[in-house]
């Protein structure tokens, strides 16, 4: 059996096309573009107006394919959860955004299994850094504050 064709590419979530770069890389494959630009989108569509990772493999004797999806970047989720489509242009001094720390544990546990870190509460420092760096408060403190607090263990009970 032939080996499978991988095309890597990130797609906005739920809003891929058969524009470039799927379809021109998918039509000499064989297979129904539309077919696997649609089953992108339906695997997407959680992560709308986001920057998504997606590797199509086809298997070129059968025209089989599957479809893989990544996980956004933790800044883009995090974007999401505060609502702003970019970060500060000067995050110490400006903030874009603010979201609750159950954001920052929803956006650690989708990283989490894609991570080095062990903990959720370790994660979350991670997330909260991307936060600082986008000029995105949490709880309404700066994120060096939020970090502080977790390290007193503060939030300790959110990261059970």
């Amino acid at each position: 059996m032939a080996e499978a064709q991988k095309i890597s590419s990130l797609v906005t979530g739920g809003q891929a096309s058969a524009g470039p770069p799927l379809g021109p890389a998918l039509g000499p494959m064989g297979v129904n573009i539309m077919e696997v630009i649609n089953a992108i989108n339906e695997k997407t569509k959680d992560f709308d107006g986001m920057k998504v990772p997606v590797t199509v493999s086809v298997y070129p004797d059968t025209k089989k394919y599957e479809i893989e999806i990544g996980i956004p970047s933790a800044a883009a989720l995090i974007m999401k959860e505060a609502g702003v489509q970019k970060g500060s242009g000067t995050p110490n001094t400006e903030f874009a955004g603010d979201i609750p720390m159950d954001a920052v544990i929803k956006v650690a546990k989708t990283k989490l299994e894609t991570s080095y870190a062990t903990s959720i509460k370790s994660v979350a420092k991670t997330i909260i850094g991307t936060c600082r760096s986008l000029g995105i408060k949490v709880e309404g403190k700066s994120p060096k504050e939020i970090t502080a607090e977790i390290n007193e263990g503060k939030w300790d009970a959110k990261f059970q």
